[in-house]
């Protein structure tokens, strides 16, 4: 049986379909009604989202500076600076504790400056480096993230909104009898 429905899969995937075989390649600029053509401006041919992404991947921000999302620049750099100051912070706190545990094991001390054991700072220091090595991938994603973003709002540029859409939030509360009283929220769309 699997190997018909197999057989059947692949046979389907290699027949060509000609049922739009009419058809010619159009731009994405020209709407085509019966006989007569009428242009659309559009927007989304100012923004490119290789060009977005290859300038936020150049320069962090620089991508949402191309998209003019200028208040997405604070996110940005407030990410990349609350990521370096973490990685700052676990690197200061690595190097000083791994030094004592360094200098302890060669004047051969049963304790160290600060008052740990050799455990305790081979464990303290275990701990820095791991939150370091996991906020230097925090900035990598961030990095990743903001690449993302501007390639997605190039690409978003294009979507039209509705300008008859109303979105209401109102407090609900239903009185069922299999479920008893239940209180929400209620989402209404209305285009």
């Amino acid at each position: 049986m699997k190997r018909i429905v197999l057989a059947c899969l692949i046979i389907g995937s290699s027949v060509t379909a000609f049922a739009q075989e009419g058809l010619r390649s159009i731009d994405s600029d020209t709407v085509f009604l019966k006989s007569d053509t009428a242009t659309l401006k559009s927007y989304a041919s100012e923004y490119d989202p290789k060009k977005a992404i290859l300038f936020a991947a150049i320069l962090p921000g620089l991508g949402q500076i191309y998209n003019k999302k200028y208040w997405k620049l604070p996110l940005v750099y407030g990410g990349f600076i609350g990521f370096g100051y973490g990685v700052h912070f676990y690197q200061t706190g690595y190097k000083k504790y791994k030094n004592e545990l360094f200098d302890m094991l060669e004047t051969g001390e049963p304790v160290s400056p600060s008052g740990f054991d050799e455990s305790s700072l081979r464990r303290i220091v275990d701990k820095y480096r791991r939150e370091r090595d996991f906020f230097i991938i925090l900035s990598a994603g961030m990095y990743l993230l903001q690449m993302i973003d501007a390639h997605v709002d190039a690409h978003l540029k294009e979507f039209d909104l509705n300008p008859n859409l109303q979105v209401s939030i109102l407090p609900t509360m239903n009185n069922d009898l299999l479920t008893g009283r239940t209180t929400g929220i209620s989402v209404i769309l209305k285009f």
